[in-house]
C-alpha cells in the first residue's frame, strides 16, 4: 500500500511537494557487492515508492546489512547502481533527505539527549526542530538526561532521534529492535509509525518475521544476496505453496499421501501428517475417501513456514559460499 505523502510541519516551509510520478525513494538496479570470494549482494533490483514502509527480511548473513550499506553510500557497488530520490546516496544523505539508524553505536559520555540531537541537527541544511525530533522518538521527558545513563531501549530511541535530526523523507533502520525487550520494542515501533504516518518512507531490515508482518506495507525476502520474494505477508504465504491440511495418522501408513490431489509435500510429526497442498478441497475429499479425516485441520501457512519455503532453495548456496561474518 502506498501512503499519501504529507510533509512534516517543519518541512512545509523548506521543501516543495513532489509529484507522484517522480523517482521512487529507493531504486536498486542490478546492484552487486562482493567481499573477497563472497558475493554478499548478487544483482538486486528493487524500487521503494515514496510513502511506503518496506521490510527487508532475511536470516543473518543474507545480505541485508550490505544492501543497506550500499543504499547509504557506506559501500560502493561493484556493479549496478543505487539511487535515492533519483540522486546518488551521498548527495541525498548530505542534503538531509535520508536518516539512518544502524546496528552499532556507542553512547556519548557526559552530554544530554537534547545536546546530542541539537548538535546533529546543526549539521544539516534544513533540520527538524529538536523538540519535534524528541517528541517523535518518545524522548521529551528524557531530554535532560545524560546519554550514558540510559537503558538499552532508551538509547535505541536516541539513535532513532539522531536519524530524525536532519528532517529526512526516508529513514533506514538496520535491525532496529535487536536485543530489545518486548516493552522497548513496542515503544520503538510506536515512534516509527508516527514518523511513517507523516507520509515519509521507511525501509527496515529485520529477522523478526512478526515485525515485518505487523509494520511493513511490503516484505522483501533476501537470501544469499538475492531477492527471492516481494509482496505483502499474505502474498508471501500464498507464494509458499497454498494451504496446510493436517490429519492424525492413527497408526495409518504414510505411503501414498504425497500422491493425493493437490499435495506438493508431506511432513510427519509424531502421529500427525502435515500436507502442503495447492488444492485443499481436493485433498480433503481424497482423505475422506480413504477414511483418513481424524483430527483434520485446514489452515494457511504461517509466515514462518512461508519464509522457510521461499528460502529453502538458497540454503545450500549460502552454506557453501558464505564464510562467517563475510556476507552481512
Amino acid at each position: 500500500m502506498t501512503k499519501t505523502i504529507q510533509p512534516t510541519r517543519s518541512a512545509q516551509t523548506t521543501r516543495t511537494a513532489k509529484p507522484p510520478h517522480e523517482e521512487p525513494a529507493v531504486r536498486f538496479r542490478h546492484a552487486a557487492k562482493s567481499f573477497g570470494a563472497v558475493r554478499a549482494v548478487a544483482g538486486i533490483d528493487l524500487d521503494v515508492r515514496r510513502g511506503e514502509t518496506v521490510a527487508l527480511l532475511g536470516r543473518n548473513g543474507a545480505g541485508k546489512s550490505t544492501a543497506i550499506s550500499l543504499l547509504l553510500g557506506l559501500d560502493e557497488p561493484d556493479a549496478g547502481s543505487v539511487r535515492l530520490f533519483g540522486e546518488t546516496p551521498d548527495r541525498a544523505v548530505r542534503a538531509g533527505r535520508v536518516g539512518a539508524m544502524l546496528q552499532e553505536g556507542r553512547a556519548v559520555p557526559r552530554i544530554t539527549v537534547r545536546e546530542l540531537i541539537g548538535f546533529v541537527a546543526r549539521t544539516y541544511p534544513a533540520p527538524m526542530p529538536v523538540a519535534e525530533a524528541l517528541e517523535l522518538a518518545g524522548l521529551t521527558e528524557l531530554a535532560g538526561r545524560r546519554i550514558d545513563r540510559l537503558s538499552g531501549g532508551q538509547a535505541q530511541r536516541v539513535r532513532f532521534a539522531v536519524a530524525l535530526a536532519g528532517n529526512p523523507e526516508l529513514i533506514v533502520l538496520d535491525e532496529p529492535t535487536a536485543a530489545l525487550d518486548v516493552e522497548a520494542r513496542r515503544a520503538f515501533w510506536e515512534s516509527m509509525r508516527a514518523f511513517a504516518r507523516r507520509g515519509n518512507t521507511v525501509l527496515f531490515s529485520t529477522h523478526y518475521l512478526e515485525e515485518a508482518d505487523a509494520h511493513a506495507d511490503r516484505i522483501v525476502v533476501v537470501d544469499a544476496g538475492r531477492i527471492v520474494a516481494d509482496g505483502t505477508g499474505e502474498q508471501l504465504r500464498r507464494a509458499a505453496g497454498g494451504s496446510l491440511v493436517c490429519v492424525d495418522l492413527a497408526g495409518r501408513p504414510t505411503e501414498g499421501l504425497g500422491e493425493l490431489p493437490g499435495v506438493v509435500s508431506v511432513e510427519v510429526r509424531g502421529d500427525r501428517a502435515r500436507l502442503r497442498t495447492e488444492d485443499p478441497d481436493a485433498t480433503v475429499v481424497a482423505l475422506a475417501g480413504l477414511g483418513a479425516v481424524r483430527g483434520i485441520e485446514v489452515m494457511a501457512p504461517s509466515l514462518d513456514e512461508a519464509f522457510l519455503a521461499l528460502t529453502e532453495a538458497h540454503t545450500h548456496h549460502t552454506t557453501d559460499t558464505a564464510a562467517p561474518g563475510s556476507a552481512r
